[in-house]
C-alpha cells in the first residue's frame, strides 16, 4: 500500500489539486473541507457517507437511552411489584448517566477517531441492552439491579455528543448548521422509534415478553458496528481543543444558555421518558404505543426552531417557545381536572413541538451570541459542548419532580405548576438577556 507520502505526490503529479489522503485504517490524512476543490472532488460524497453512518448509529444510542421509558409502565403486567417513585428512578437514572458521559464522549472524537469511537460506542450499546434481557424477565429481580440495568442506557445518551463532534469535523462551515440539524433531529427519532416499536414487539407473543425490548436491538447494534467499520471515515485533522472549554467555562453566556437548554432540551428528554408512565397512570384505558407521538413531533419540530430564529431571531423564537410550553402545562392541568384525554394528549404535543423548537433556536443562538457578545469562536464551541451536557439534565429533574410530586400530593398537578414558573422565569431570563439592546439588534 503506498504511503500517505507517495499518495500526495500522485494527487499533484496528476491533477495538481487538493484530494483527500488516506493510509491504513480508513484514517484520511488530508481532510479541509474549506477547500472547494476538495470538497466537490469527492469530498462531500466522503462527508454524506459519514452523516448517513453517523445518524443511523445515534439513533440506536437515542432508542437505547430511551428504552426503560417504554418497559417501566409495562413492568406491572410483568410481575414486578413497584412503587411510584420506583418506577421514575428507573425512567431518570439513564438522563442522568447519559448527561455525564456527554463531555468524555465529545472528547473520545479525537483520542480515538470518529470510525473507531463510532463502532465502540455502537458496541457498548451491547451492555445496556444486554442487562435489560437478564433483569426484566425475572419479576423476583431486586429494584437495585433494575436501577444498575437502567443506568447503563445512559451510555446511549453519550453516543449524541461523540457524534455531533464527529460529523461537526466533516463539514465546512457554510454547511454545518444543517448537517448538525440532521444529526441531531435523526437521532432524536430514536426515541419516538422506540417508544412505537417496543410496545408491539414484547406482547407479539402471549403475554407480555419484556426481554424482547432489548433482543430488538442486537441486530441492529451489530449491524451499525459493521456499517461504521466498512465504510466509516478517521480524520486525522480531527483535534479537540480542551481550551475551547476552559475558555467557555469563564464565560457568562455558557452559563445563561445552559440554563434555557435544560428548559428546552431537558423538557424534551425528560417529557419523551415520562410520557409513557403518565398516560398509563392518569389514562390506562388508553393504549400505550400513542406515547410515541410526543417524542416523534418534538424531534421533527427541532430543524424548524433553527429556521425560524435565522428568520427573526432565536431569542425571539426561544421565549415564544416558553410561553408555548407553559400553555401546554396549563392545558395538561386542566385536562387532569376534567378527565379529558383528548385534551391532556393534545397540550403534551404541542408542549413536545415547543421544546422541539425551542431546542433548534437556542443551538442556532450560541454562534450568534459570541460573536455579538465579542466572544471566540472557541469559546462557542465549549458552549454546545457544556449546553448539549447541561441540558441532558433535564431528562433527570422532570421525572424526578413528577416522582416527588405524586409522592407527596398524590397528583402531577404541582410539579406541572413548579415547571410553568420555571418556563416563565427561563422566558425573562432569555428575554432580559438576549431580546434587548445590542443582542436584539444583532437577532441573536
Amino acid at each position: 500500500m503506498s504511503t500517505p507520502t507517495a499518495r500526495e505526490a500522485e494527487a499533484t503529479q496528476s491533477a495538481g489539486r487538493s484530494a483527500v489522503q488516506r493510509h491504513t485504517g480508513r484514517w484520511i490524512d488530508h481532510w479541509d473541507p474549506e477547500d472547494k476543490t476538495l470538497w466537490e472532488d469527492g469530498g462531500r460524497r466522503t462527508a454524506r457517507r459519514n452523516l448517513v453512518l453517523s445518524i443511523f448509529a445515534e439513533f440506536l444510542g437515542f432508542g437505547v437511552w430511551a428504552v426503560w421509558s417504554i418497559v417501566v409502565p409495562q413492568l406491572p403486567a410483568a410481575g414486578f411489584d413497584l412503587t411510584v417513585d420506583q418506577m421514575f428512578w428507573l425512567i431518570s437514572v439513564p438522563a442522568l448517566v447519559g448527561a455525564t458521559l456527554r463531555i468524555p464522549y465529545t472528547f473520545a472524537v479525537p483520542v480515538f477517531g470518529g470510525r473507531n469511537w463510532t463502532i465502540a460506542s455502537a458496541l457498548l450499546l451491547l451492555l445496556p441492552t444486554g442487562a435489560l434481557i437478564l433483569t426484566v424477565g425475572d419479576p423476583t429481580t431486586p429494584f437495585p439491579v433494575l436501577l444498575g440495568a437502567a443506568a447503563l442506557a445512559g451510555l446511549g445518551g453519550g453516543n449524541f455528543a461523540s457524534s455531533m463532534a464527529n460529523i461537526s469535523f466533516f463539514f465546512p462551515e457554510r454547511e454545518k448548521g444543517a448537517a448538525l440539524g440532521w444529526n441531531a433531529a435523526g437521532g432524536n427519532i430514536g426515541t419516538a422509534a422506540v417508544q412505537l416499536a417496543v410496545p408491539l414487539v414484547i406482547v407479539a407473543g402471549a403475554g407480555v415478553a419484556l426481554d424482547r425490548a432489548g433482543l430488538i436491538f442486537i441486530p441492529f447494534i451489530l449491524l451499525a458496528a459493521f456499517l461504521a467499520w466498512r465504510w466509516m471515515d478517521n480524520l486525522s485533522s480531527a483535534k479537540a481543543d480542551p481550551r475551547s472549554f476552559a475558555v467557555a467555562v469563564h464565560h457568562k453566556h455558557t452559563w445563561v444558555i445552559s440554563f434555557i437548554y435544560i428548559g428546552t432540551f431537558g423538557s424534551f428528554i425528560g417529557y419523551a421518558g415520562a410520557f409513557p408512565t403518565l398516560l398509563a397512570a392518569q389514562f390506562p384505558e388508553v393504549a400505550i404505543p400513542l406515547a410515541f407521538l410526543g417524542a416523534l413531533v418534538g424531534s421533527v419540530a427541532r430543524p424548524l426552531g433553527g429556521i425560524l430564529a435565522d428568520r427573526v431571531g432565536g431569542a425571539v423564537v426561544t421565549v415564544g417557545a416558553f410561553a408555548v410550553m407553559a400553555l401546554g402545562a396549563v392545558g395538561a392541568i386542566t385536562a387532569l381536572g376534567s378527565g379529558s384525554f383528548p385534551l391532556f394528549f393534545g397540550s403534551f404535543l404541542g408542549l413536545f413541538v415547543a421544546t422541539g423548537v425551542g431546542n433548534g433556536s437556542v443551538y442556532r443562538m450560541i454562534p450568534a451570541v459570541f460573536r455579538a457578545s465579542g466572544g471566540t469562536a472557541k469559546a462557542a464551541a465549549g458552549c454546545i459542548g457544556i449546553a448539549g451536557a447541561i441540558g441532558a439534565f433535564g431528562g433527570f429533574l422532570i421525572p424526578r419532580g413528577f416522582a416527588l410530586s405524586t409522592t407527596v400530593a398524590g397528583s402531577i398537578v404541582p410539579a406541572l405548576w413548579l415547571f410553568i414558573g420555571v418556563y416563565v422565569v427561563m422566558a425573562l431570563v432569555c428575554w432580559l438577556v438576549y431580546g434587548r439592546g445590542a443582542m436584539a439588534a444583532a437577532r441573536v
